[in-house]
């Protein structure tokens, strides 16, 4: 176990700050070069396409926790409305909405249907915004964590990644079937920076600068059995932050709730990969992706890179964003 003295020599090693100058929002993402994205646009072979998103729906595993709910989908209009409303939405004075409504299907066979949803940005398949984590009272790049106000993140939101995209080669790294597990990585061992270097040798993939990581435990699989969205299980660890950073890795994914170690490997801290990554690195995280499928397809023909198109939406001064992250093969 690791202390702050530590942690804060590391947090030295790895901070861009400045890297890209003194406004710069994106961090790590600036690494993605118009050459990267061509490139792995050349990825593509066989048409193959793996959607990593997962349901967005009352039985996410947002459940388990208090404080971020599961998606409440809501019908606003329906079947039932189309009927009812053109009966009974003229003679509704005190209501403007009904009379509105009944006015599209009064004496025409025009209908529709609308919906809404209510769910924290970070319900399920999402990633972190640089302004999702920081400590010390400042984000990534010396921004001042008081610029993420009540109505949103002045600096390093989710709607600056978006004008930049999110497009460049990906590469799974599957520690499942590196360990031999039988369906994920239990909790009690973390993912070390030596184990990533084991895993990368026995596929004989390249990890490279504007690259983004996918990390395959099983957890997203092992969710879908059992339900639970609380189950612990091996993550990166805390270390791992400095293997990213000399590879100058883009951003990092995993079907898993947190990327990191459910344990955290530095004393007196929560979650101290995420403080390294976001607010020292500038490197995005991407948690809750289903990487089932695209994991058994790189078994099976011994390809772990593909085009990864990930882009958020452009919600302005938000600190996190679902997506449906698409793998081409």
């Amino acid at each position: 176990m690791a202390n702050l003295t530590e942690f804060h020599r590391v947090a030295e090693q790895v901070r861009n700050w400045g890297r890209w100058g003194a406004a710069d929002e994106l961090g790590t993402l600036n690494l993605i070069t118009p050459e990267k994205v061509a490139a792995a646009a050349a990825l593509v072979r066989h048409g193959k396409v793996f959607s990593l998103g997962i349901d967005f729906g009352s039985a996410g595993p947002q459940g388990a926790f208090q404080f971020r709910s599961n998606p409440v989908h809501v019908m606003t209009v329906d079947g039932g409305d189309a009927r009812t409303l053109a009966e009974y939405g003229p003679k509704w004075l005190r209501n403007s909405v009904a009379q509105e409504l009944s006015a599209f299907f009064a004496d025409n066979p025009f209908r529709f249907n609308d919906d809404l949803i209510i769910m924290p940005l970070q319900a399920a398949t999402q990633w972190d915004a640089l302004s999702h984590v920081y400590y010390d009272e400042q984000l990534y790049n010396g921004f001042p964590a008081s610029s993420v106000t009540s109505l949103g993140a002045v600096h390093c939101g989710i709607d600056k990644v978006d004008g930049k995209g999110i497009t460049t080669r990906g590469v799974l790294l599957d520690l499942v079937r590196h360990r031999k597990a039988d369906t994920y990585l239990a909790a009690g061992q973390p993912i070390t920076p030596e184990e990533l270097d084991e895993v990368v040798a026995a596929q004989g993939v390249t990890v490279g600068s504007g690259d983004i990581l996918l990390i395959h435990t099983g957890w997203m699989a092992r969710f879908h059995e059992t339900g639970d969205g609380a189950e612990a299980y091996s993550g990166l660890d805390w270390r791992c932050a400095q293997w990213l950073h000399e590879r100058d890795i883009a951003a990092v994914a995993a079907d898993n709730l947190m990327v990191e170690d459910t344990v955290s490997g530095v004393e007196g801290t929560f979650l101290p990969m995420h403080m390294l990554c976001l607010r020292d690195m500038g490197l995005m995280l991407g948690e809750y992706w289903d990487l089932t499928a695209l994991a058994a397809d790189c078994a099976a023909d011994g390809v772990y890179e593909f085009q990864l198109i990930a882009p958020p939406l452009r919600v302005v001064g938000a600190v996190g964003s679902p997506i449906n992250p698409i793998a081409i093969k």
